[in-house]
């Protein structure tokens, strides 16, 4: 993974898209094109003043998980934690939500305007163990750049 070059075309999407949500979708459809183990990639958004998380764009299959209370599965937890969760192995994790039996790991990094986690981008892999410290840099750097126009 050529982290460089990928946040070089994430800067690339941005600049050229139009609205928020095309911004978004493209950023899903690129991960999920160009990072091989990236088999679901997607944004959650605190759902208003509700405590649950609200699915916004995605890059995938599509899941019923498209509300997760605070809390609840990994999602969930980084919405309450404020930190960012990568699970190599989600057969390990007790508050897990199963999005399919295909997934066996997931990251998800928060999203924060002005200090508030207002939401994450969720990213599901069929590959075990495949997530490095190169993975949360990149996206810890979507994070913030999409910060700038939410």
């Amino acid at each position: 993974m050529n982290v460089e070059n990928l946040k070089s075309n994430i800067d690339t999407i941005i600049a050229a898209s139009t609205t928020t949500e095309e911004k978004l979708q493209q950023i899903c459809d690129y991960l999920k094109k160009e990072v091989e183990y990236y088999d679901w990639v997607g944004f959650y958004f605190r759902n208003g003043d509700k405590e649950e998380l609200k699915l916004a764009q995605f890059a995938g299959e599509p899941t019923e998980h498209t509300i997760i209370p605070f809390g609840k599965g990994i999602c969930g937890q980084v919405a309450v934690s404020n930190e960012n969760f990568v699970v190599q192995d989600v057969s390990e994790q007790d508050n897990y939500i199963s999005c399919g039996w295909k997934v066996k790991s997931e990251i998800v990094i928060p999203v924060f305007v002005n200090g508030e986690n207002i939401g994450q981008i969720d990213i599901d892999s069929h590959t075990a163990n495949p997530f490095t410290p190169q993975d949360e840099q990149l996206l810890e750097y979507i994070c913030k750049e999409i910060a700038l126009f939410l």
